[in-house]
């Protein structure tokens, strides 16, 4: 991309400014606005970084920090479908780092995790949140994926080369009444 191709919207500005109006500091909104040059352009290049930075109105300096502290930003050109394995304490001891082996096999992962059809790549990720429920993943930073096996990972990883929207899924909550 041209750095002059890097421009939002009229809608993605309004949609920012409301964030902007939302909290008292304006700096608050650098998180949403990062989200909306990431979903438009795929990643945050240098340029996308300073158009957020100009729209919101404060220093790059602050949104280049923001976007390089946190790993759910990506920082260079990365295929479009992202599956991050949990392979934290509780997904780790069921079998989380051993589902991770198997979608980056499945892939035909390179070293960076990317697949060898250039659409999906795979990475470890910490605690999602969803100990009760693992091994699981994240997908495209949206979607999580409950109770992994092998068949849920062929079923996501097929839905993901076919460009499928993913639908919710639905877990069961445990009875925490019943637990002493």
């Amino acid at each position: 991309m041209d750095k002059n191709d890097y421009i939002f919207t009229q809608e993605e500005i309004a949609e920012i400014q409301k964030y902007v109006a939302k909290y008292p500091d304006r700096k608050s909104a650098v998180m949403p606005a990062l989200w909306i040059a990431q979903e438009k352009f795929g990643w945050l290049s240098l340029e996308a970084i300073k158009l957020v930075a100009t729209t919101i109105d404060i220093p790059y300096a602050h949104v280049y920090g923001v976007a390089s502290f946190y790993t759910m930003y990506f920082k260079k050109p990365v295929p479009k479908h992202l599956i991050e394995v949990c392979t934290c304490f509780s997904c780790h001891e069921v079998g989380g780092p051993e589902m991770l082996s198997y979608v980056k096999e499945k892939i035909g992962a390179d070293e960076s995790g990317f697949g060898k059809n250039g659409k999906i790549w795979a990475r470890a990720a910490e605690c999602l949140g969803a100990c009760d429920t693992a091994p699981m993943c994240q997908v495209s930073n949206k979607h999580y994926r409950h109770h992994l096996t092998k068949e849920k990972v062929d079923t996501l990883i097929a839905q993901l080369e076919n460009d499928e929207k993913l639908s919710y899924e639905k877990i069961p909550l445990n009875d925490q009444s019943i637990l002493d």
